[in-house]
């Protein structure tokens, strides 16, 4: 394993529109597609932290569903900048509805944000983000620990 530069606390969020399509990003530090998400700032909760990422990076309003699960596994959790740092993280997963807003890239981590079918997935998709979307599409009601 490559040596380890920071610990961190994030989160992601999962939102499927009416038609079951999952909103993706994609991101500008590594130009890869990926489910929306970030770091949680102090003083934060992990939901505030959801929200607001939601917001900044989307422009949606959104409510949490609930808790899909926490990642920490190095194995899927370990997270190389382009700069070279590496980053393990604790990533808390929420599913949540849109409540208000308008999709636009609406911030500059972001390419370009949009909404895709489940079986027509971009091919360059951060390698952790496929189990956070499984998990979310399975019918389970208790949150994963992965």
């Amino acid at each position: 394993m490559k040596k380890i530069d920071e610990l961190g606390a994030g989160v992601a969020v999962i939102i499927f529109n009416d038609e079951n399509q999952v909103l993706l990003q994609k991101r500008t530090d590594v130009g890869l597609w990926g489910i929306p998400s970030g770091h949680i700032e102090i003083g934060e909760t992990v939901s505030e932290a959801a929200i607001r990422e939601v917001k900044e990076e989307a422009n949606l309003d959104i409510r949490i569903k609930k808790l899909i699960g926490i990642y920490s596994d190095p194995s899927s959790q370990v997270f190389e900048y382009p700069n070279g740092q590496v980053v393990h993280f604790i990533t808390t997963c929420f599913l949540a509805e849109i409540t208000g807003g308008d999709l636009k890239c609406n911030s500059n981590e972001s390419l370009d944000i949009k909404f895709f079918d489940q079986q027509n997935l971009p091919q360059d998709l951060l390698k952790m983000h496929p189990r956070w979307l499984e998990d979310a599409l399975c019918d389970q009601e208790l949150a994963f620990i992965r």
